[in-house]
């Protein structure tokens, strides 16, 4: 057997689906932990005041204990490398040896197991993490592993691929990894499965072991504030989505709000993974990857400073308008006129889909401030042909005309809503065959006037 590196535990967390959660409180949710222990023969070893396996079995019994009064928990326990000796190597090793039961009973039961285990065998990780995921009844709790081993993975399987692999499906959250005395390229290695913790002796690794419980148990709270371009915390009432940093996976969707003092309410998250945020302001803002501390109240800050826009007008029709940022193609939002809509500060460019289009450039969005656009009332032009044919209705811009309305050549009544302006129809009859039978009509629509321009 290859002599291993010092490697002591490697922490995994399995998590139900907490995408769009309407639980408030993740402490109280029921939550399950599998101690996975390494019980390959290098756990013989010795550190600090003894071997590892014992040391192992006495902090783990330790931590078992303080434990069991923990209400909505449940403990089980697989151990790897126990069950043959080394050579030869058995990569199968792994046995589920307490099933899930509450804390208050299951941690004497696991205490008593562990005296039992005696360090034999090889060291597959990667083969027992896949198993300990399915020993879990259901993914409807919290869905806890902590694997304590002192090496690496030695059947040639990769647990970073593994941990990648359920991170993606959203059953394994974010690992941590707490190692003794590990060199540099070690701790490159384990990056990829998760979060590192060195623990240099005995106590620094019962401190760590608190520091995960912690994660487990401890309520989490968070506090997001939305700032305005003076850094004042005033804004409010917008979704925001929280991911998982690492596999961009929705864990919740809160919308915000002040409470009765006039601070940002305060919201529970699961403490075990790092997260982003995408507030869905217009456009969207998207904070930095942040850790939450567990059992504590964490406060992140966005800048998400806005103002309205509007755009008025006294019309039957609920026309649209498209908003673009400045300066760039892709549409933004799409509103209905008569219909206030936030935006964050700064300069858009906004099509307003009337006939004719009206285009607006440059349209500032200034801090909690309301900018409008009164748009004058269209007219209607009722425009009666001879016949069926070809043509269009245009637009006069000074000496030039623009093209609003393609004739439509199976109809001869084309009632039109158009904004205030000095129109050109120009239309020649499906039966005349030359262009000198062309006919053309100037007309002038008024604000909410009517108007009938019959061709000849």
């Amino acid at each position: 057997m290859t002599i291993k590196k010092a490697l002591l535990i490697i922490i995994f967390t399995f998590s139900s689906i907490l995408s769009f959660s309407n639980n408030n409180e993740v402490g109280n949710e029921r939550s399950r932990i599998l101690f996975i222990v390494d019980a390959s023969q290098s756990m013989l070893g010795r550190w600090q005041s003894g071997r590892k396996i014992d040391i192992a079995r006495n902090l783990l019994s330790v931590m078992l204990d303080s434990l069991k009064n923990i209400e909505n928990l449940e403990i089980g326990l697989r151990v790897y490398g126990h069950q043959k000796g080394y050579p030869p190597q058995d990569c199968d090793d792994s046995k589920l040896e307490v099933n899930f039961l509450p804390a208050s009973i299951s941690s004497d039961r696991i205490i008593n197991k562990l005296k039992m285990i005696r360090a034999r065998g090889t060291t597959p990780i990667a083969k027992s993490l896949e198993e300990g995921a399915l020993d879990f009844p259901d993914n409807k709790t919290r869905n806890i592993v902590i694997l304590i081993t002192d090496g690496k993975e030695e059947c040639n399987m990769n647990p970073c691929a593994v941990s990648e692999i359920y991170q993606r499906k959203d059953i394994i959250l974010k690992p941590f990894v707490i190692g003794i005395g590990l060199e540099k390229d070690w701790i490159n290695e384990f990056d990829c499965i998760g979060k590192f913790f060195d623990a240099t002796n005995e106590n620094e690794f019962s401190n760590i072991l608190n520091i995960v419980i912690s994660h487990i148990v401890d309520n989490t709270t968070l506090q997001v504030n939305l700032l305005d371009n003076d850094n004042n915390n005033i804004e409010t009432n917008i979704n925001m989505t929280f991911y998982d940093s690492y596999t961009d996976l929705q864990k919740y969707n809160y919308v915000h709000t002040m409470n009765q003092f006039g601070n940002p309410d305060t919201m529970y998250v699961d403490p075990i993974m790092d997260y982003y945020i995408v507030a869905h302001t217009m456009p969207k803002v998207i904070s930095n990857v942040f850790e939450v501390v567990p059992g504590k109240h964490n406060v992140i800050s966005l800048k998400t400073p806005q103002g309205e826009l509007e755009f008025k007008m006294n019309s039957k029709i609920d026309y649209q308008y498209i908003v673009r940022k400045q300066n760039n193609d892709s549409t933004l939002f799409v509103n209905n006129i008569n219909n206030v809509k936030k935006f964050l500060t700064g300069a858009y460019d906004v099509e307003l889909l009337t006939l004719p289009r009206m285009y607006f450039k440059d349209v500032k969005i200034e801090q909690n401030t309301k900018t409008t656009y009164t748009i004058p009332t269209p007219g209607i032009a009722n425009i009666i042909l001879p016949s069926k044919g070809y043509g269009g209705l245009y637009l006069k811009k000074a000496d030039k005309i623009e093209l609003i309305y393609p004739i439509d050549a199976k109809k001869t009544q084309h009632k039109l809503t158009l904004l205030p302006g000095d129109y050109k129809v120009i239309f020649r009859s499906k039966n005349a065959k030359q262009y000198i039978y062309t006919k053309q009509e100037d007309f002038k629509i008024k604000s909410g006037s009517s108007q009938i321009i019959k061709i000849n």
